[in-house]
């Protein structure tokens, strides 16, 4: 039985598309509708187009790098951005085809979770960032060695993102960002 590869592309349940030196090269229907933009406006663009802030496309693609290098892949659960501006938490998941050049080319999937984890606070950059490795279970040394940033740096933000999320306890938080309660 023949497959036919590009059917399959295109009617996938998740968004996908094809890189090349972190621009879109090809997309599917589903990255588009995720997005809130058409297939020619994506492809040619840079992935920074997807991304709330330039600062975060800068600092996320360098911390993937020596990932995808070492293994290849990479995947996580960030903020992302729809083309009207709204943001919402993304599972994004990906490999290199040239593990040398981790950026030169790849394939990439992106599933909206924003039934299950609305984003209701207006959130930093940073905030952003510790919130996604909060969600991942990790302390605040390890969010502090992820980011590069020292742990008392992290304790701040936590306790930014407690405040503007009503939230006791670390525990608390983590259940409010999950619901996107506020």
């Amino acid at each position: 039985m023949d497959v036919d590869y590009r059917l399959a592309f295109e009617h996938a349940p998740i968004g996908l598309c094809v890189s090349r030196n972190r621009a879109i090269v090809d997309c599917n229907a589903q990255l588009c509708e995720m997005f809130g933009s058409s297939r020619e406006v994506l492809v040619g663009q840079s992935f920074l187009v997807l991304y709330p802030s330039a600062d975060e496309y800068e600092r996320l693609g360098a911390r993937m790098a020596p990932i995808l290098n070492a293994k290849g892949h990479y995947a996580d659960d960030r903020i992302m951005k729809r083309a009207n501006g709204d943001v919402f938490w993304c599972h994004v998941s990906g490999r290199a085809l040239n593990r040398q050049a981790p950026h030169q080319s790849g394939i990439w999937s992106f599933e909206d979770l924003s039934a299950q984890r609305p984003v209701k606070a207006e959130l930093t950059a940073r905030e952003r960032e510790v919130a996604a490795r909060l969600l991942e279970g990790m302390t605040s040394k390890e969010i502090g060695k992820a980011l590069e940033i020292s742990h008392r740096t992290v304790e701040i933000y936590r306790a930014r993102l407690m405040r503007k999320y009503k939230a006791s306890t670390t525990a608390d938080l983590v259940h409010k960002l999950m619901a996107g309660t506020a």
